[in-house]
């Protein structure tokens, strides 16, 4: 009542005054919607944040520093070399095979080893993989026959894509390992809607996403990050930072601390790896999935490594780096790196070595023999699957090709395609 009695007395603009400061009194300001930040009355332009460190386990010398506890039996390192070793001998001979004509096209995976070998190994088979171009040694890690890599090369009758694909290009329902296609990062969005979908059927299992520092300056990568964030999804995804999008380095790319400062700015747990330490790869990305199907919430991997070969063979990366950069890069290879660590443990020697090379090499070029003598697709492979009943103007493309093959047949090598089945 009195306080009632002075307002009245008080002029307009001094009683209005006395209302706000007693309503801010009494009542708490409210948050910005998806913001919780304190006010500050000093203007301050940010532009950087503390740099996400690298995590690593192989140190120099062959010295390793295992996490506490944790220890990986003997047979389990040895998969993980054999595999190295395998993908680095299938890839020189692929390479060369396109040099001589025998395939269209080829990339190599040369110093991306430990990040496929060391990933792939600490996920199971429930596990997706939405993969790029360069993750070979994730299928071959998993199991992949290496007369299918072949096969898929060659684009021959066994080829599972029936020759429609550029090599390398593969996929495998069985090992749960997406087809890959060709335009940059349009696996990114595809692979968070399979996550989703993991988290409504409330699978026991995560979805990985592998992809180049290159690939996160496309629109669909942003999309991804935001919606796997907001979705809650158990997604990896998996950054191989190569140094390289073709030809351009990544200090051209992009200003920010690389791409692990993006995931932070989505809200994604995020973490570092020296991509070039298979067991730092792994026992990140075993983290990584136990972390995305407890919490089911993403993580972002960003794997620190150098593309020592060529982007493809369409590339001469000598146009736009340096033979000495490339050199000495190679000192520091991930095969040779882990190779030192087993021969510190005492599991490996000069001797096992050039039994592994001489071993796969030659089960490698079987291989590819088989592969470069079998026929081609037949040609009416052109027109089927893409609908599940073929259509009017389907056939009729079929029966004008035909016709044409009937009445040119000396001008086509219809004797290298697989018959009709």
């Amino acid at each position: 009542m009195i306080l009632k009695s002075l307002l009245q007395k008080l002029p307009r603009v001094q009683r209005v005054l006395l209302q706000v400061k007693q309503y801010s009194s009494e009542t708490k300001e409210p948050q910005f919607l998806g913001i919780n930040s304190p006010f500050t009355n000093t203007i301050q332009f940010r532009n950087s944040y503390k740099t996400i460190p690298i995590y690593r386990i192989m140190e120099p010398l062959g010295n390793a520093k295992l996490p506490e506890g944790e220890k990986l039996d003997d047979a389990h390192l040895l998969k993980m070399y054999r595999s190295m070793v395998t993908l680095s001998l299938m890839d020189k001979i692929l390479y060369e095979s396109q040099r001589q004509g025998r395939i269209s096209f080829y990339m190599t995976n040369t110093g991306e080893e430990a990040v496929q070998i060391g990933s792939t190994a600490a996920l199971t088979l429930k596990d997706m993989i939405y993969a790029q171009y360069r993750e070979a040694g994730v299928l071959l890690h998993r199991g992949y026959p290496l007369e299918k890599f072949m096969d898929q090369c060659y684009g021959n009758c066994h080829d599972d894509g029936k020759g429609r694909q550029m090599p390398v290009h593969y996929g495998s329902k069985e090992l749960n390992f997406v087809t890959i296609s060709s335009p940059l990062t349009t696996q990114l969005p595809q692979a968070v809607g399979a996550a989703y979908a993991f988290k409504l059927d409330e699978k026991d299992a995560c979805v990985t996403c592998y992809f180049g520092e290159g690939a996160a300056s496309e629109g669909d990568a942003h999309a991804a990050f935001n919606f796997a964030a907001t979705l809650s999804c158990p997604i990896i995804f998996l950054c191989r930072n190569n140094g390289y999008a073709i030809s351009t380095p990544v200090f051209e790319q992009f200003k920010s601390d690389g791409i692990a400062a993006k995931g932070p700015a989505y809200g994604i747990d995020t973490i570092r790896v020296d991509g070039n330490d298979v067991l730092a790869m792994y026992y990140a990305t075993r983290s990584a999935r136990d972390f995305c199907i407890k919490q089911k919430k993403p993580v972002l991997i960003e794997a620190m490594t150098y593309r020592i070969g060529h982007h493809s063979t369409s590339d001469d990366s000598t146009a736009y780096r340096s033979v000495d950069e490339i050199t000495e890069w190679k000192t520091h290879g991930p095969v040779t790196k882990f190779r030192v660590y087993l021969e510190s443990l005492g599991l490996w020697c000069n001797d096992r070595e050039q039994h592994l090379i001489d071993s796969t090499r030659k089960e490698i070029l079987s291989a590819f023999a088989k592969a470069e003598k079998k026929s081609k697709p037949h040609w009416k492979e052109l027109f089927t699957d893409v609908y599940k009943e073929m259509p009017g103007h389907i056939k009729k493309q079929m029966s004008v090709m035909e016709k044409h093959l009937e009445e040119f047949k000396e001008h086509y090598p219809l004797s290298s395609f697989a018959p009709a089945k």
